[in-house]
């Protein structure tokens, strides 16, 4: 018997068949699209540890943005990102009204265009040529949500436009903007005062998931590709998952293919393939985490290994041989890092799983 093939989405970015536990971002910027401008949902910045499901979740909701008349330029913040919001505005315009199906203003037509004459010219600056696009968008009642992954300070297009996109808010134009980013650099993006605009956007830090959310949506994304899974190995996979997105998919991944023919999922194939999904743990997510963390970063998460559970932070502050107020700076680091979580008043865990692992490895 043939079965359908692995349902399991461990690339980078790839939209998972059911994201685990952001129900409430998804919900309020849907409503974001159908209200339109004024809607401060319509200004989201996404931040968390990697794989936690930024990238993915900016995918999904360009996805949703479609399904209520909107286009999506979807770029990383790099050299050149002006310029491709542009080219790939144009693009998403062009393919969006070439469908049969398209739909503007409620009536359905066939295939038209956009004249981009206009938006193509080199006379003006960035803001003049976008407001040309706007322009030719409005004429066909589109708005336009922009996507912007890795965001960084150091890119000097990034504050160019942090500074341009506040004056497309303010003149109405039908625009959204999504960001997403590791939390040091974003923390540092809106310490700008160039940006300041950028501070009063949503702000949702991405983290752990519920195990229930996690045994939920593990258990459909099985029964999506045509298997079951045994409640034992259920158990199992939420364990080595450990409310970690990104070791859902590597840990569904390497399952699944484990006996790929077989009607169900046993323990001993979720034991196997956790096994799989540690080592590309390590090698693509703690290994760059590690390297990007500080001497005093290190010392601070040393300190938490002798704990078989959460640690307290005064007791990790002894440990270091420093005052309490001076650990806690590096715990804020940390938290804000999504290396560790709280986990109750003075307590806190590691947030990325297998990490406490990989570094009494690491002093070993």
């Amino acid at each position: 018997m043939e079965y359908s093939k692995n349902p399991f989405t461990p690339t980078f970015g790839s939209v998972p068949p059911f994201l685990a536990g952001r129900e409430h971002i998804l919900r309020d910027i849907n409503r974001g699209f159908i209200n339109g401008p004024g809607d401060p949902n319509l200004s989201t910045i996404f931040t968390g540890a990697r794989g936690t499901g930024k990238t993915a979740l900016l995918s999904l909701l360009s996805e949703t943005a479609l399904e209520h008349g909107w286009i999506a330029a979807n770029v990383s913040a790099m050299p050149g990102m002006l310029e491709d919001i542009i080219e790939r505005t144009k693009e998403a315009a062009d393919s969006h009204l070439s469908q049969p199906h398209a739909r503007i203003n409620g009536v359905q037509i066939g295939p038209v265009g956009i004249d981009w004459t206009y938006a193509q010219e080199a006379q003006g600056n960035w803001r003049t040529r976008m407001n040309g696009i706007f322009k030719q968008l409005e004429k066909h009642d589109i708005g336009l949500l922009i996507t912007i992954d890795e965001v960084t300070v150091d890119l000097e297009e990034m504050l160019q436009f942090a500074s341009v996109y506040q004056h497309f808010v303010r003149e109405g134009k039908k625009v959204a903007l999504l960001m997403a980013g590791l939390p040091y650099k974003v923390s540092a993006l809106l310490r700008n005062d160039s940006v300041s605009f950028l501070r009063r956007s949503q702000y949702h830090q991405l983290g752990r998931i519920t195990d229930v959310e996690i045994a939920n949506a593990f258990r459909k994304t099985v029964e999506a590709g045509g298997r079951s899974i045994t409640p034992e190995a259920l158990e199992d996979a939420v364990k080595a998952v450990d409310g970690f997105p990104y070791m859902m998919q590597l840990v569904g991944y390497r399952t699944w293919d484990v006996s790929e023919n077989s009607p169900k999922i046993s323990a001993p194939d979720v034991q196997q393939g956790s096994l799989l999904a540690r080592m590309e743990l390590r090698d693509r997510i703690l290994e760059t985490t590690y390297r990007e963390l500080s001497d005093k970063d290190i010392e601070f998460l040393l300190a938490m290994l002798p704990d078989s559970g959460p640690s307290r932070t005064s007791e990790i502050a002894k440990r270091m041989g420093v005052a309490s107020n001076y650990a806690s700076q590096y715990k804020r680091r940390l938290l804000e890092d999504g290396v560790i979580g709280e986990r109750g008043r003075g307590l806190v865990g590691f947030d990325i799983p297998a990490f406490r692992e990989f570094l009494s490895e690491k002093v070993s």
